[in-house]
């Protein structure tokens, strides 16, 4: 286990200050939600074998400016509806640092957010969303129902960097988010992808960073531009009465 001296201190000298003690919280995260190897096959056992020297030099690469993530690898998962859908698996490594990222970010737009978007929010479920949908489906005759077809893979990073800048100063936030939107994709024939737009579906940060882009794309849309229908989103799903 990583000792508490390293594990309390901010290096002052560094450009960025970033709590050691919030990297190691970020692993125990990662580590709880398991997962499979990113691009370099190392497990999170096999990044646990060597922690404090893994975690040291994640910490010591974020706080200088000097990290810059790996390409995620392209994984094919079969839908339910059929076909497949291409999960973007970042490193043990890169998952640590953007849940370093997320932590710093989501305490600052998650009360933002409209009581109406359900999807990877914290005290949120799909079960809230059925549940005030069908209250409303007894006041209203019609919905209309949507699936955005491709929300990860098509956003665009230009409008999302406006939205994570409206909320957030933080200047190395700001700076990792963007590498990790432009980190290229290695597919699942061994090829490298280049990258344009989009956020990985299956990144740690991509949820909310998802979330962010829809409250201004539509969420806030519907409540200024359609106050009188009321309406239900979890991430790319969602319904208007």
């Amino acid at each position: 286990m990583v000792n508490q001296e390293w594990e309390e201190s901010i290096d002052k000298r560094k450009p960025y200050e970033i709590s050691r003690h919030q990297v190691i919280e970020a692993f125990k995260l990662v580590r709880a939600n398991k997962g499979c190897p990113g691009i370099d096959e190392k497990t999170i056992e096999e990044f646990e074998a060597d922690l404090k020297n893994n975690l040291y030099k994640l910490w010591n690469r974020m706080s200088s400016g000097s990290y810059f993530p790996k390409p995620v690898k392209g994984v094919k998962i079969p839908k339910k509806s059929g076909g497949v859908r291409l999960l973007g698996v970042p490193t043990v490594e890169d998952r640590i640092a953007q849940m370093v990222a997320r932590m710093n970010l989501e305490p600052l737009i998650e009360p933002v957010f409209c009581d109406d978007s359900y999807g990877y929010r914290p005290n949120k479920s799909a079960i809230e969303a059925i549940r005030i949908t069908r209250k409303r489906c007894w006041k209203y005759d019609w919905l209309i129902e949507f699936d955005i077809k491709g929300l990860f893979d098509n956003i665009d990073n230009e409008l999302l960097m406006k939205a994570v800048r409206k909320h957030t100063d933080n200047k190395w936030v700001i700076l990792y988010i963007e590498r990790w939107l432009k980190a290229p994709m290695q597919m699942p024939d061994g090829t490298i992808k280049e990258r344009f737009s989009g956020t990985p579906q299956g990144s740690v940060i991509s949820p909310i960073l998802a979330n962010l882009f829809m409250h201004y794309a539509f969420d806030r849309w519907m409540e200024i531009r359609n106050p009188k229908n009321p309406w239900a989103r979890y991430a790319d799903d969602g319904i208007v009465h």
